[in-house]
């Protein structure tokens, strides 16, 4: 299996831990080997809390990886949000080069001159990202690759995410302490989002909503790039909370009834059904109406997305949105989730799955919760961040003295070519227009 060609994603959630190993296929696509789940009980509001119960999470689910996949992880892609990381636009303006023919290397000064152009930015922040949001190559505008255009000058802006040092650090703390390398960073709004849109609805204008654990992700697209987003600290965990103090039970019971009987949107019910459920150590058990449950969970439901509101009219995009809404996340799979955001947002819905996967185990992540891991693979493979491994190599059994001889091997299965990895120049070239081509 080609080096070259496999790409691994960490998401560490509020409530869970995952990690994908995929590799690229003949046309470009995911395919999955093996991915990896464990409990996180190590952070609050998508920020480490605890180290060791994350770094434990993090092992357990990379154990089953790796077990799944045949493959010794060495580096991830490993996603990063929370309240403290925030967006900030910085314009920037360069001289082309002496050719006039714009080149990677100008798109880098281009890059680099839009980060020193941040103003207020302390030394408690450091840069996450720099995403290009357009160029302009002299006079002509709306230029997402400009790489080969002729010009004399090239402005433009760019989007660029921020965070704090000691949550950053926190987390690469986690990582390493479970004997792996941070090879790369991504905001999960930009992972979220890569993994549920279609090409025609990022270009056409969109909001996508990843309802996680700990906390909710809005990210705005428009004209192919991202153009806002904010983290709100309201999310699932807050809907099993209010279920538990509703019904006057344990939160993982409650958790339990949210997923078997839950629904955000009162008028999808059309029969009322009376639940039971067991009393808290050796009480007698309870019942309650289904009604009752639904109108605990519609309230929150209603609140994340009155919020998420108020932020798409805050960007000034509302008015650009021709494709709506993408909901994603574990909170999106609650009944009536899109039914109630249609009546809130006042736009179209849809649930967002993640795309662009073509075998391997593909059923296993075909769901709404792997869409940010599953976005942080894409976003590797996009850029050419392929991840180190190694391969494991199942134990060899005892010798048998009785056994027959193993099969002769012919010299064309004993020999693998490896394909030569590229030229380090062109390999920058083809991830920036890779990129590009995304955005």
């Amino acid at each position: 299996m080609p080096k070259s060609n496999i790409v691994i994603g960490l998401d560490i959630g509020t409530t869970k831990v995952c990690v994908v190993v995929a590799e690229k296929d003949d046309v470009g696509k995911l395919n999955v080997l093996g991915k990896g789940r464990a409990n996180s009980e190590g952070l609050q509001r998508a920020t480490v809390v605890n180290i060791n119960k994350t770094v434990d999470a993090i092992s357990k689910a990379l154990a089953d990886a790796e077990r799944e996949s045949s493959i010794k992880i060495k580096g991830v892609n490993v996603g990063i949000s929370g309240a403290h990381v925030h967006c900030i636009y910085s314009n920037s303006e360069i001289s082309v080069n002496q050719s006039g023919i714009v080149n990677e290397s100008d798109v880098r000064r281009f890059l680099e001159k839009a980060k020193t152009n941040i103003r207020y930015l302390d030394i408690d922040h450091e840069i996450i990202h720099v995403i290009p949001q357009e160029f302009i190559v002299d006079d002509q505008e709306g230029v997402l690759d400009p790489i080969g255009m002729a010009g004399t000058i090239m402005r433009g802006s760019a989007y660029i995410v921020v965070g704090l040092r000691t949550k950053i650090r926190n987390i690469k703390q986690c990582i390493e302490k479970a004997g792996l390398e941070v090879s790369a960073m991504t905001f999960e709004p930009v992972a979220s989002g890569l993994a549920v849109m279609k090409e025609s609805e990022k270009r056409s204008g969109v909001v996508v909503i990843d309802i996680g654990g700990g906390t909710t992700e809005v990210a705005i697209y428009i004209d192919g790039a991202i153009r806002y987003s904010e983290v709100i600290k309201v999310a699932a965990n807050d809907v099993t909370h209010d279920v538990a103090y509703g019904i006057k039970a344990l939160n993982d019971v409650a958790e339990e009834i949210k997923i078997r009987y839950g629904c955000a949107w009162s008028k999808a019910l059309d029969k009322e059904e009376e639940i039971l459920i067991e009393g808290i150590e050796g009480r007698p058990r309870k019942s309650f109406q289904k009604s009752s449950l639904t109108v605990i969970i519609e309230a929150r439901m209603m609140e994340i997305f009155e919020l998420v509101r108020d932020i798409i009219k805050r960007s000034g995009y509302y008015d650009y949105l021709n494709a709506g809404v993408i909901i994603t996340g574990g909170g999106a799979l609650l009944p009536g989730t899109g039914e109630l955001a249609r009546d809130i947002l006042g736009l179209d819905v849809r649930t967002g799955y993640p795309e662009g996967v073509s075998g391997g185990i593909k059923e296993a992540i075909n769901n709404p919760m792997y869409a940010t891991v599953m976005g942080l693979v894409a976003h590797s493979l996009q850029n050419n961040q392929y991840q180190d491994y190694g391969q494991i190599t199942p134990e060899a059994p005892e010798p048998d003295a009785k056994a027959a001889p193993p099969p002769e091997t012919s010299k064309a299965q004993e020999t693998e070519q490896t394909p030569d990895a590229p030229p380090a120049g062109k390999k920058f070239v083809d991830r920036l227009k890779k990129f590009w081509d995304q955005l």
